[in-house]
């Protein structure tokens, strides 16, 4: 896999414009868009950095972050506070992600999309209301182990982190989760699933597989 170097900003103006010319895979009037990587890989940066290029070129955009779509504490500590097949296999509500996000953007969906649903830190609902995305929106989600659902992505971006970096950057109260991480590489390998991969290992300095992988 060859990567080239760019900056985030370039990285997101690149993505969005290719995103502002594509065509829904499913022939709705919406387009969805993953930024899959280990909480690590800060998700939620790029993510935004996507939004605002998206704006920029006169798209209604609505980041959702799968934090918000976690299982209630009851259901992701059934077997233990620090499991890592619990945390693979069920901890992200994607049942709810189903029926409240992707679900309504389907070809003849409202458009109402409930931008999440689980406050992790009370361990309550969040009572959020509905975010109505017009027809020709885009949706951008962001967080881990995306790529493993057959959610319905138009464009999918992989935050790359080495082991190595992987560990370095995840907190210690966190590293049990790594083994949740190298079953997702086993299992889904994201590099190969996703539409681009962006080498993260350093922060300051991303290198990207561009769009084209097939060139």
């Amino acid at each position: 896999m060859r990567f080239e170097a760019i900056t985030w900003e370039r990285l997101a103006e690149s993505i969005a414009a290719h995103v502002d010319g594509l065509t829904p895979a499913d022939g709705g009037p919406w387009l969805r868009v993953a930024v899959d990587g280990a909480p690590a890989a800060r998700t939620g940066e790029p993510a935004g950095r996507i939004a605002e290029a998206l704006r920029v070129r006169g798209r209604a955009v609505l980041v959702v972050s799968t934090e918000g779509f976690l299982r209630p504490a009851s259901l992701r500590y059934e077997y233990g506070k620090e499991d890592p097949d619990s945390y693979a296999a069920g901890w992200f509500d994607t049942g709810a992600l189903w029926r409240e996000v992707f679900g309504p953007l389907e070809p003849g969906g409202d458009g109402r999309v409930l931008p999440d649903l689980w406050d992790p830190v009370t361990d309550r609902a969040t009572r959020s209301p509905y975010h109505r995305l017009p027809e020709g929106g885009v949706l951008v989600m962001h967080g881990p182990l995306l790529l493993g659902h057959w959610f319905p992505f138009d464009l999918s971006v992989h935050l790359r982190l080495s082991p190595g970096a992987l560990r370095r950057r995840t907190a210690e109260s966190e590293r049990w989760t790594l083994p949740a991480f190298a079953r997702y590489e086993d299992e889904v390998a994201p590099d190969g699933v996703a539409d681009v991969v962006v080498r993260a290992d350093d922060p300051l300095h991303p290198a990207w597989t561009g769009l084209d992988r097939g060139a």
